[in-house]
């Protein structure tokens, strides 16, 4: 038992190494955690209809500093959902004609103005797009890889509104 003791503080030396080292290379290449989007308002009114993310939508505003308004004269900026829908599409089919691909599609309509702007910008779409396999023998696993992308898509969409909401600057006063 004494003989082992040695060893043991020796690995754990080689291990704290191994993760500094891991820490530094990862420091070293640029690596940052997404932080919160610098968005040019701090109100915002969402209108249209109810759609699967506006809840995350909401969420994603609040975490980045951003309050929900709960009428247009508050808002500095208004965002309207015009709607969003989910396609699959076939890719491939076997040689005895069962599906073995789907294509996954989802899009995303909205459009912005600024509260002071009476015209609204034009129709912008999101577009996010999923291959998966398919296999009857693993139905529910597929069906839940089915959904796990979709989830995926939605999230997508709601980082390029981010993005997109990102590139407006507040117009110039007079």
């Amino acid at each position: 038992m004494k003989n082992l003791r040695p060893l043991f503080g020796s690995r754990r030396k080689t291990v704290l190494g191994i993760a500094m080292l891991f820490t530094l290379m990862l420091s070293a290449c640029g690596f940052q955690l997404r932080g919160t989007a610098d968005l040019a308002f701090k109100n915002v009114y969402i209108q249209g209809a109810k759609l699967s993310i506006s809840r995350d939508l909401e969420r994603t505003f609040k975490i980045n500093g951003v309050q929900i308004a709960s009428k247009t004269e508050d808002a500095e900026l208004l965002l309207e959902m015009v709607s969003e829908s989910n396609q699959k599409r076939i890719m491939s089919l076997s040689g005895g004609g069962l599906v073995r691909e789907f294509e996954l599609i989802y899009l995303l309509n909205f459009r912005i103005r600024e509260a002071s702007n009476p015209i609204w910008g034009p129709m912008q779409t999101i577009r996010g797009r999923r291959d998966f396999s398919y296999n009857d023998n693993a139905l529910l696993g597929k069906a839940e890889e089915e959904e796990r992308l979709n989830a995926d898509m939605r999230q997508d969409a709601i980082r390029e509104i981010l993005r997109r909401l990102t590139a407006i600057k507040p117009a110039a006063k007079i």
